[in-house]
């Protein structure tokens, strides 16, 4: 989110790719510049002076292309920017270095033609920011004081034209406990005048040993691998304006299995871990996991047309990338159920023929006997089985014929699975996995999430718009080829580990890797064994591991394990009811990790007015005072925990999914706060129009915006979004104010207060690097820092 600080900072400061740009016109200064003359025609008046709000650069599109060769690292960029003023232009551009990074061989063209850059000490350079800032009155180039600089003069900048930026350095990367970590500066477009169009970044990994974990914490990638040694890893995205640097760690390792752990820990807490493990790509096709697995497919009338045709292109691929030595079967269901072998059949070429046919004749008819294909499905398994056995359940629809039951289909289900249980009476290690996939809106997501969490697997959602064979394909390419079956962990003597999650271990799958976040007490050095079976052979591995008593290097792990505790929590308040301690808990961590939804912000509101914080205190002062947005929410919340069926009910399933699936915080909120603002808009019965100010709405500066009418849920959705997390805090917008959340409890804590750019206020930020990139938020802030409670004031 851009505050309105932000925007008016973008008057005359303009992301561009990885670097800024500072206008330099006294006129701008003002914020208003006059046209430029014109030829004057016979007769001709001159009209009213309407002098124009001058308009920042926007950045065309943003590309990135990496390439890292072991410990040595190439990066080009491309982009195009835009002068929208009909006048010329000067600017200087500044490219903030990485914090420790080590780069060289900087090179830099403009249309076309090279130009030299200086590069310039953290000291010289924090004497640049601190200039911008007292010139301009804004803070927000504080958060790069501190870093070495380029610096290059940008002349002409034609009015109304295009111009093509391309740059590159090469650096050497650093290797920490075995993850070697890569940051690319993307945050400074936050401050480009639009959002940009198209930004990519490509990478191009290769190494000497074996590519094992590949990870980025900031930002969600997709990573294909070529064989052990290769790797492209890429994100790519259209409409936004990136506020958070890119991270990509990866490991290079020997072993058959390669693990990573990292840590987060502050003194007298109890720490944050995250654990990678990761096969890597070069595990032979027979060294692979034999398993067993079932297709059941939902063939009811409501299937016809798009959607069984998706259904039986992606079972075609699912069957043609069976593995050697799995076994297999294909029931379809509609009124009655249909399976094609009446057994799990053997992956053969006359087997193969077989089953195409079969999903070639499959007709949509009838009713949804959802029970009697699970338990079909279910009675396949042979006894004592030491194979991994799994099902997918594709289904757009609720069961209608037979047993109809939710809590019946269900008791069904954990007996039919129930070989090993687990003390909550669930699947154990070696159990059935469903899958299930819920094709459109109509059907029970309380029964198939229920169904999942049953048999420690997942629901995914396929909404009507979106492509059932894809979302299939996908999910069976990930899952096809098993290295290691039913996992177990063993941590270190004295250590303890609570709040894993995911809570149940999947299997380790080829090309794939888990990535697993907990809580720990008790710092402590050992091994972490790692158990598990292939082909019924039980393999153990042990790794060296090191919890630390304080560590502060991984700062987004903290975040990433409330991200998914958080989505845990309110997938057990949808399933089986709210209780105080699960709310409470809920409330306290989106507060803390800024995990602010619509859901959770209506949370924090309630909590904070049933526990008469005082007003000037409260985290959300204007959702607070609007009574018809907090109606809006708590209906909305209400719907959050009764509804099983229907659009909304299918967007606070994805919702939750989104949380408790998360690879990256920023990542799975932003995906988690869409299926939200969704279901929410969806719950409301009819709209409540009312004309809300241009700057409570984020991103948008009051001064150039005119007020435009919103519904309560849009104003709802509006204030969930005035909340930024910055180096390790979460701070709420009240007004022209950002609060850290931590102050609300400080109540003991010295207060001081400091005038935005007066001497005091520089000595804060040389003396204090850790507040800057608060300090970057806006002229008037309030964080804690050392047992103080810092108030910033313009």
């Amino acid at each position: 989110m851009l505050g309105w600080m932000g925007m008016a900072l973008a008057l005359l400061v303009t992301g561009w790719a990885d670097g800024l740009i500072v206008v330099r016109d006294p006129d701008v200064l003002s914020h208003q510049i006059l046209p430029p003359p014109r030829p004057r025609p016979p007769h001709w008046m001159p009209p009213p002076v309407r002098p124009y709000v001058f308009a920042p650069l926007e950045v065309s599109y943003h590309h990135v292309k990496v390439r890292i060769t072991d410990p040595i690292a190439v990066t080009s960029v491309d982009q195009e920017f835009y002068n929208p003023n009909p006048r010329q232009l000067e600017g200087t551009y500044l490219f903030p270095v990485p914090p420790g990074a080590q780069i060289d061989k900087f090179t830099m063209e403009i249309n076309g033609k090279p130009v030299e850059a200086e590069l310039l000490a953290a000291d010289k350079a924090r004497k640049i920011y601190e200039d911008i800032v007292r010139t301009l009155k804004d803070p927000a180039l504080l958060e790069y004081a501190g870093r070495d600089v380029f610096k290059v003069r940008i002349f002409p900048i034609e009015p109304n034209s295009r111009k093509r930026v391309t740059l590159s350095y090469t650096q050497v990367l650093k290797t920490d406990d075995g993850l070697v970590n890569y940051v690319y500066p993307l945050n400074t477009e936050k401050f480009s005048a639009k959002p940009i169009k198209s930004v990519t970044i490509k990478i191009e990994l290769e190494g000497k040993r074996p590519l094992k974990s590949i990870y980025s914490p900031s930002h969600n990638v997709e990573v294909l691998r070529q064989g052990a040694h290769r790797a492209t890893v890429g994100f790519e995205s259209r409409e936004v304006r990136p506020d958070a640097d890119f991270q990509l760690l990866y490991s290079l390792e020997a072993d058959p299995i390669g693990v990573n752990l990292m840590t987060y820990k502050k003194p007298s807490e109890d720490g944050f871990f995250l654990w990678l493990a990761s096969p890597g790509f070069e595990v032979k096709d027979s060294k692979l996991v034999r398993q067993d697995i079932a297709f059941i497919l939902d063939t009811s009338g409501s299937m016809a047309g798009a959607k069984l045709n998706q259904a039986r292109k992606a079972l075609e691929f699912c069957v043609e990338n069976l593995n050697e030595g799995d076994r297999f079967e294909i029931i379809r269901f509609s009124t009655e159920t249909e399976p094609l072998f009446n057994r799990l059949a053997e992956v053969t070429e006359s087997n193969l023929a077989r089953a195409r046919q079969f999903i070639k004749e499959l007709k949509p008819l009838g009713g949804t006997a959802i029970d009697a294909a699970l338990r079909a499905a279910l009675a396949l398994q042979p006894a004592k089985s030491d194979r991994p056995y799994t099902i997918l359940f594709l289904t757009d629809g609720r069961p209608t014929l037979g047993v109809t039951d939710e809590n019946q289909i269900l008791a069904g289900v954990r007996r039919g699975t129930q070989t090993n249980p687990d003390r909550e009476g669930n699947a154990g290690p070696g159990n059935p996995r469903i899958f299930c996939f819920g094709i459109g809106n109509d059907v029970n997501t309380h029964l198939l999430d229920k169904i999942t969490e049953a048999t420690r697997a997942y629901s995914q959602y396929v909404l009507p718009e979106e492509d059932l064979e894809v979302k299939v394909s996908n999910f069976y390419s990930k899952i096809k080829a098993p290295v290691l079956a039913n996992l177990k962990l063993v941590f270190p003597e004295g250590v303890r580990v609570t709040k894993l999650y995911p809570s149940s271990l999947p299997d380790l799958f080829r090309g794939e890797q888990l990535v697993l976040v907990g809580r720990y007490a008790h710092a402590g050095t050992g091994s972490i064994r790692l158990e598990g079976t292939v082909n019924g052979e039980r393999r153990e591995f042990r790794y060296a591991a090191n919890f630390r008593e304080e560590a502060g290097d991984h700062e987004f792990i903290p975040r990433l394990w409330a991200t998914r505790r958080v989505g845990y929590l309110l997938d057990e308040i949808r399933l089986h009811g709210e209780n105080a301690e699960l709310k409470d808990e809920v409330t306290e961590l989106a507060r803390q990790y800024g995990i602010v939804t619509p859901y959770t912000a209506y949370l924090i509101v309630e909590d904070e007015a049933k526990r008469n914080v005082p007003v000037r205190s409260r985290s959300m002062q204007s959702f607070d005072r609007d009574a018809g947005a907090q109606q809006e929410a708590a209906n909305a919340w209400r719907s959050y925990q009764t509804s099983k069926s229907g659009d909304s009910a299918v967007a606070v399933a994805r919702y939750g999914m989104a949380l408790k699936s998360a690879t990256s915080p920023a990542a799975g909120i932003g995906l988690g706060n869409r299926e939200a603002s969704r279901g929410m808009a969806l719950a409301s019965p009819a709209p409540t129009v009312a004309m809300a100010p241009a700057a409570s709405r984020p991103g948008q500066s009051s001064a150039l915006s005119a007020p435009a009418p919103v519904t309560a849920v849009e104003r709802v959705v509006q204030y969930a979004q005035q909340t930024q997390y910055v180096n390790g805090k979460n701070f709420f917008q009240n007004g022209n104010q950002w609060i850290d959340a931590a102050v609300q409890k400080a109540t003991q804590a010295k207060k001081v207060r400091i005038q935005f750019n007066s001497p005091e206020y520089f000595s804060l930020a040389a003396r204090e690097s850790k507040a800057l990139p608060w300090l970057a938020l806006g002229q008037n802030v309030q964080f804690v820092l050392n047992d103080t409670v810092y108030e910033v004031y313009e």
